[in-house]
């Protein structure tokens, strides 16, 4: 077998259609690290984030077949973890529409610009990290999933309009939360 970077994902599924381990272990090393990365955005603590990422690619070897009509493999499985992760949550009893009646404090305004902060990057991490699990999973999917609100609200069952909402509450608790962190030059 050619080095995993010289073989095209149409032949790793080739393998694993006719039984061959190469092609099983391509297609994971290929995609494990960026799809644990979605996991972990949404589920906090590694050990689920492992456990849905193997669940996750066991689905998808158990059902090769359907790669071969996929015209990305690597959005394919990382809507399959994504939706894993989100039942997940669901699971575990939380609920999103229960973040809509959060109070936010009133000391950061509508027209509080973003720019104004000059925070480094791991302050943000972090203060999405520090987000309620509701918040936290609506902005990663955004930002970094690079979903429309109208996609999240489908996945969460949310309307749109509840998800534009927790989303820009979300972000104002960032900016609050990196307030006193500001790095004036």
């Amino acid at each position: 077998m050619p080095p995993l970077e010289q073989t095209t994902d149409k032949y790793l599924i080739d393998l694993c259609l006719n039984g061959r381990d190469e092609g099983y272990t391509g297609l994971y090393n290929r995609y494990s690290r960026q799809v644990y990365n979605s996991i972990s955005r949404i589920v906090s603590h590694s050990g689920e984030a492992e456990d849905i990422l193997q669940d996750t690619f066991c689905a998808v070897f158990n059902e090769v077949g359907k790669l071969a009509n996929v015209s990305s493999v690597e959005a394919w499985v990382r809507r399959l973890a994504i939706n894993r992760s989100i039942s997940h949550i669901r699971k575990r009893k939380m609920t999103f529409s229960d973040l809509g009646e959060m109070d936010m404090p009133d000391e950061i305004e509508d027209g509080t610009k973003a720019d104004i902060f000059d925070a480094r990057v791991d302050d943000v991490r972090k203060s999405i990290e520090e987000l309620p699990e509701g918040y936290k999973t609506i902005v990663n999917l955004h930002i970094f999933e690079k979903l429309t609100h109208e996609e999240i609200a489908v996945m969460l069952d949310l309307t749109a309009t509840n998800v534009r909402t927790q989303y820009h509450r979300a972000k104002k608790k960032i900016l609050l939360s990196l307030k006193d962190k500001c790095y004036y030059e």
